[in-house]
């Protein structure tokens, strides 16, 4: 199968309507277009099946967790991150849900080999100083036939999400890599190339069957409104209900859609300029990206 065949398979959605539908009402309060779409392709690539043993590689605050468990109650999930703090916000959400969350280090995974039938890992390579062997490290506790659905940051990152790094790169030969305005830069050891990802990744022994890069358009600085201002906010529990309940990420459920809600006006907003990402011409134009997506398999 040629890679372009066997990205349209991979891609082709796998989710049932129902399942389409939840993954819509679980994202609604996204304001990170970049992230919703990362979201709907891992978890189209994952394929997810009663039964199956998952591990969040990198959990963070248990987003992925949580929307796989939604979509596919029957599947048993494992959770790893070295943050202590992301993982009690972590278990803030998912208790009750067994959901097996530890603080760990990717590079000396605490699993036997060859345990899990699928491995979520959205963002994590370009925080380790060794991606190479974490990543053979995970392959290592992935079963024969088992998928990784992988994304990292694009070293040829679009303007439109992170316009201050842009501009201090071309100013100054260098991102800003602390600090608020350190946008996509924020504690990466390295962003990625569509050719330096797939060394990667080919290099583990893993057979890759997809790469894609994933959005160009979204609004003007996303990165700095989202998490530079908005997670501050919502962390520290500064947002007021009325807004939280409209904007957090956790909270899509409670978010009733209505028109009326100017909130939703601004989802609305972001939502129409991300959908010139599916615009085939206009995208046939462009050369920079939010980020690559990448599925592959243990042979």
């Amino acid at each position: 199968m040629t890679t372009e065949r066997a990205c349209a398979a991979a891609t082709e959605s796998v989710l049932s309507a129902e399942q389409s539908a939840r993954l819509d009402v679980l994202l609604r309060n996204e304001s990170d277009v970049a992230y919703r779409r990362r979201v709907r392709r891992m978890m189209t690539y994952v394929d997810l099946q009663p039964g199956q043993q998952v591990l969040d590689c990198g959990t963070g605050m248990g987003f992925y967790s949580k929307v796989m468990l939604d979509l596919e109650p029957g599947l048993r999930v494992w959770g790893i991150d070295l943050e202590e703090r992301v993982l009690r916000y972590a278990w803030g959400h998912l208790a009750g849900r067994g959901v097996c969350l530890v603080r760990g280090d990717v590079h000396h995974l605490p699993y036997a080999d060859g345990v899990f039938d699928r491995v979520v890992m959205s963002e994590v390579l370009e925080h380790l100083q060794d991606d190479a062997a974490a990543l053979r490290e995970v392959v290592r506790v992935m079963r024969p036939g088992a998928i990784l659905a992988l994304t990292v940051p694009h070293r040829h990152y679009s303007w439109w999400y992170d316009p201050i790094n842009r501009a201090a790169e071309a100013l100054t030969g260098k991102p800003i890599r602390s600090g608020p305005f350190a946008g996509i830069w924020a504690n990466h050891e390295r962003l990625y190339t569509r050719d330096e990802v797939l060394r990667v990744v080919q290099g583990s022994g893993l057979v890759v069957e997809c790469v894609e890069e994933l959005t160009h358009y979204c609004f003007p600085a996303t990165q700095t409104l989202v998490y530079t201002v908005g997670k501050g906010l919502i962390e520290r529990g500064l947002l007021p209900e009325a807004i939280a309940r409209s904007t957090h990420r956790f909270r899509g459920e409670d978010n009733r859609g209505r028109a009326l809600n100017p909130l939703n006006w601004m989802l609305a907003l972001f939502g129409a300029i991300d959908r010139l990402n599916e615009n085939p011409r206009r995208m046939a134009r462009v050369h920079t990206y939010v980020n690559l997506a990448i599925k592959a398999r243990r042979a």
